[in-house]
């Protein structure tokens, strides 16, 4: 198809999808009681629906008070049979998919329901929204006269009834329109490989010969596919590589950390990054606007919002909150309700709204993924913050990293111990940990008041990883590619403990 009737498609869905966003982002909490009051109507003759009798619920706070909220553990019984090929349990339509979860909340693989709702009306309008965003903000783009690079995960096929899973982008290959693969690469056959490190190859190989326009995947396994095709065409810099190549939507794992070393290996200041915020379980946010750190929520993809403030999370007075009484600046962990039949579902992750008006928020971390041994409180965005001013300062560059506490023993003191993995190292590892200590002092004021005077914490301390450290123990636990990824804080010295005695070998 001639590029000039491309654009005009595209300008003409894009205005159309812009308008639809406007009303969203003008009424959002009738979009939501809107299309809360849906989601009841559609799924009231479920197994799940006939329990909680939703014909009878008619507003938020009877929802609240009647469906509780439910985390992973308390579906699996009702997955387990939907895989087995039981219908209409959580919800009306058959379930014919399964995203299997990367598993770095508990080491039991979880299996997310995907139907064919959520891929029609929420993974893939979102996919259609972020390219109108896009190329809104860009009019001059031209993004559609190359391809899009795509790096996703392998598909395995639950083999007894027909029901299939996968990482979700596999899923999301699998499914899409032929228009889809014609403008993506590599082709399905490579990108469904099972065999990572041999799937890198082929995609290096296939790609190379491409005018790739833009790319898309989670930035750690991303930069080693990219770091892969320099070395393959021993070239300096990927514009040598494509040079029509204009932007990155990226997702899964915090960009920051990798933020330098994207910069190198794509030196144009017009260069576009995107972000996006999804997961196995549906599609949330993504940036809107150039240059921004802010992601707005997207409210009409078939999922219905709550909150629950971090602050009371876990104890007995934790509440859930719809999203008209959220603040700005708090943390808070996600509450989902879904058009594939998750109903006031934990997530895991946490956000801080920047914006209310539109909702924009930021990823934060995750709910288990913090350090709060001592009353820190140290959360991902603050580990994330706090490395960043410290490489900057230092002048070094970080491939990974994971932390967990040293608790205390009689009368020692505790304190947190970083394994990172370098590319370029500090020259001055004392110096790293001062800045780093320091650092985290001034993004989280309860790391700094239990640092005063080491009043219970002392220093952190850090180890230097081998080279491919983290990517060896991906690899050891059949991990490798896809959104896999160590959890970066824990408050188990497990992965720690792991790690230092694969860096002794």
């Amino acid at each position: 198809m001639p590029i000039p009737l491309v654009n005009s498609i595209a300008s003409w869905f894009l205005k159309k999808r812009i308008h639809q966003m406007e009303l969203f982002i003008k009424y959002p909490h009738e979009v939501q009681d809107e299309l809360l009051k849906n989601l009841l109507t559609k799924a009231k003759n479920t197994e799940i629906g006939r329990k909680y009798n939703f014909p009878e619920i008619t507003n938020y706070n009877q929802f609240a008070n009647r469906v509780p909220i439910q985390k992973y553990e308390d579906y699996e019984a009702c997955i387990e049979r939907s895989r087995q090929g039981e219908n209409n349990i959580f919800w009306p339509t058959p379930i014919k998919w399964f995203a299997k979860s990367s598993g770095t909340t508990s080491a039991k693989s979880k299996f997310i329901p995907v139907s064919e709702d959520s891929l029609e009306h929420c993974h893939y309008r979102a996919g259609k929204d972020l390219l109108c965003m896009y190329l809104n903000n860009n009019p001059q783009s031209q993004f559609f006269t190359g391809k899009s690079l795509r790096l996703g995960g392998s598909k395995e096929i639950y083999k007894n009834n027909g029901t299939a899973y996968g990482d979700l982008s596999a899923i999301l290959i699998a499914n899409m329109p032929f228009w889809a693969e014609y403008s993506s690469t590599p082709g399905n056959e490579v990108s469904l490989m099972n065999d990572w490190e041999v799937k890198m190859q082929a995609i290096v190989n296939e790609t190379i010969k491409e005018n790739v326009t833009s790319l898309a995947g989670v930035p750690s396994w991303m930069l080693v596919l990219l770091n892969n095709i320099l070395e393959t065409t021993g070239k300096e810099n990927l514009f040598e590589v494509w040079p029509n190549l204009e932007v990155y939507f990226h997702g899964g794992v915090s960009f920051d950390p990798y933020a330098p070393q994207y910069q190198k290996i794509l030196p144009k200041e017009d260069f576009r990054f995107y972000e996006i915020y999804n997961a196995s379980e549906g599609f949330f946010a993504c940036q809107d606007q150039n240059d921004s750190k802010e992601l707005l929520l997207m409210l009409d993809y078939g999922i219905y919002y709550e909150f629950i403030p971090m602050d009371s999370y876990g104890s007995e007075n934790e509440k859930a909150i719809p999203l008209s009484e959220v603040e700005t600046g708090k943390n808070y962990a996600v509450i989902i309700t879904t058009n594939a039949g998750l109903w006031r579902y934990k997530i895991g992750d946490t956000v801080k709204f920047t914006s209310l008006s539109p909702y924009r928020i930021k990823v934060t971390g995750r709910t288990k993924h913090h350090i709060n041994a001592f009353g820190e409180e140290l959360i991902i965005e603050n580990a994330e913050e706090a490395l960043k001013k410290t490489s900057l300062v230092t002048n070094c560059e970080i491939v990974d990293y994971t932390a967990a506490p040293i608790f205390m023993e009689g009368k020692e003191k505790g304190a947190h111990e970083w394994i990172i993995e370098f590319k370029n190292p500090p020259r001055d590892f004392e110096k790293f940990r001062f800045e780093l200590d320091l650092a985290l002092q001034q993004v989280n004021s309860d790391y700094e008041a239990k640092r005063y005077n080491n009043m219970t914490l002392n220093m952190p301390k850090i180890h230097q990883a081998r080279e491919k450290l983290f990517y060896d123990w991906l690899k050891k636990h059949d991990k490798l590619g896809g959104q896999h990824k160590i959890p970066r804080l824990s408050n188990s010295r497990n992965y720690v403990e792991e790690l230092l005695n694969m860096n002794k070998s």
